[in-house]
């Protein structure tokens, strides 16, 4: 592979194996490896051993073991550790950057100022929140019983994660679970694993309790569906495709578990004629091009009020020809590779259809040389409902059509199938708010597109999933809510009572 950078080797730090259970690694077991490649560079990275189904058996067997104690423990004992968790996250935070960036190809500025401070606060941010699950208060409702609500949790959770954001991923199936106090296993991509095997190992290095969080690394069509379909397993919150998601619902369904998804998006960029041109065209580039466009909630259809659209078509194509693609690890590589030349090659695909209907104004192609990269892709002409507007691309591909009225753009953003993020560029207050109103995302943004925070949901309507990941309404998805009764009257005949027993 060659260091390529300053940290340990991954076939060393990783040699006991991709499988993290009971606080401690292991080799798969199901007889079949796979090797993670260095998507900037196509060298091999390290192989390992799949998780097969007794590995899925045997992490879900720990983390019902330790349910009974995490569970048990108080909200500032939970929290206590978390804050240590945290703290020992900060600590790695490099280590975590650059094996982010081998395994994605993310450049390093992306790993360093997003991925890795985002999962850091995170951290923290559930720390504080394991100290304040809140229920109604209590109170004498019927008049002559006390009332009030307990939020308890579910037991194991059994998640499975996407390769776009791996540790940010992690975080945001493991964090909310444990601090409600749950246990949880994790699948993540068999792609992308090492930063959530590294995020399990700094838990217990923190003192979370052996089998609190583990990680099985197996295929989605064994460890995957076989993790989703477990008796054992109470709960599944998965991140990842609508179609795959589709699966995941009829697995889950048939144990009755609680299910949490989200799912895919096709975000909408809303540009109207009173916006500052400037803002939105440098707006769309950024929020269509983060992680090489592999983020569900990227900018990828941008409807352009028609004043607008001509300037805007011209300063997008202009600002996308000075993306510079490059080694994830130099600090001025402002776009990476895809994550795999599988993927490369669908989005290349979906382009080269478009081509048919549509005119590619800049991009659309891939660069010589051995990593998965293409170039910043911009199209204009395609009809609403064709596929590169329809389909999520997950790619750097920016569509670009022109609208009239207020009207006609608000429709046409809420035109597809998905509804996890959108944005409004506007300088009318009036604007913005029938924007963020009308339109059906889980998030809505005025004049920016793509920042989250810890303390804000994340989650999305129709075919995007539903669910909430971060903040304290994630709780919502890890807790069982329960209503206990106290009888206040100490009397043996209740009024009601006449209801069965008559007169007597």
């Amino acid at each position: 592979m060659g260091n390529r950078f300053q940290v340990q080797d991954p076939r060393d730090r990783f040699a006991a194996g991709a499988q993290y259970i009971d606080g401690r690694a292991r080799p798969g077991t199901s007889g079949r490896s796979h090797t993670i490649v260095d998507p900037a560079t196509g060298a091999d990275v390290l192989s390992y051993e799949l998780a097969g189904t007794a590995d899925v058996d045997a992490a879900v067997a720990a983390a019902r073991a330790a349910f009974p104690g995490w569970a048990g423990a108080t909200p500032g004992e939970r929290s206590e550790a978390m804050h240590r968790f945290a703290g020992v996250l900060a600590e790695q935070a490099e280590d975590l950057a650059l094996v982010e960036s081998l395994q994605c190809g993310k450049p390093v500025k992306l790993t360093r100022e997003f991925d890795v401070p985002g999962t850091v606060d995170n951290t923290a941010f559930f720390a504080g929140a394991a100290r304040h699950l809140q229920g109604q208060s209590a109170g004498e409702y019927s008049g002559d019983h006390t009332s009030y609500v307990r939020r308890e949790p579910i037991g194991v959770v059994g998640s499975v994660a996407p390769w776009n954001y791996p540790l940010q991923m992690a975080a945001w199936k493991v964090l909310p679970a444990i601090a409600a106090g749950n246990t949880v296993v994790l699948k993540p991509a068999e792609l992308t694993p090492l930063t959530s095997l590294m995020f399990a190992a700094a838990a217990t290095e923190a003192g979370i309790p052996d089998g609190v969080v583990n990680i099985v690394t197996g295929a989605g069509r064994e460890a995957g569906e076989h993790l989703v379909g477990h008796p054992d397993v109470a709960m599944t919150s998965f991140t990842g495709s609508t179609a795959v998601g589709r699966r995941v619902a009829e697995i889950a369904t048939a144990t009755v578990k609680r299910l949490h998804l989200e799912l895919g998006g096709k975000a909408p960029f809303v540009v109207f004629d009173d916006a500052d041109l400037e803002a939105a065209v440098h707006g769309a580039v950024a929020a269509a091009l983060i992680n090489t466009g592999q983020d569900c909630t990227a900018a990828t259809r941008a409807y352009v009020q028609r004043p607008l659209y001509e300037e805007f078509v011209a300063g997008v194509a202009d600002l996308m020809a000075d993306v510079r693609l490059g080694d994830p690890f130099q600090e001025d590589t402002d776009l990476g590779p895809l994550v795999s030349h599988a993927q490369r090659d669908r989005v290349a695909a979906f382009v080269d259809r478009a081509r048919a209907y549509a005119t590619v104004v800049t991009g659309g192609v891939a660069p010589r040389g051995d990593g998965a990269y293409y170039r910043p892709t911009l199209v204009t002409g395609a009809a609403q409902d064709s596929e590169i507007v329809q389909a999520e691309i997950f790619g750097p591909v920016l569509v670009v059509l022109p609208f009239d009225t207020d009207d006609q753009g608000l429709a046409l953003a809420n035109d597809t199938p998905y509804g996890l993020a959108a944005s409004a560029w506007t300088r009318d207050v009036y604007r913005a708010g029938r924007a963020t109103r009308e339109i059906k995302a889980g998030c809505v943004w005025v004049n920016d597109h793509i920042p989250i925070i810890s303390e804000m949901p994340h989650g999305g309507y129709r075919a995007s999933g539903y669910g909430k990941d971060m903040s304290t309404y994630s709780f919502e998805e890890y807790t069982q809510v329960k209503h206990v009764m106290y009888d206040n009257t100490a009397v043996a005949r209740k009024d009601w009572h006449r209801t069965v027993f008559g007169d007597r």
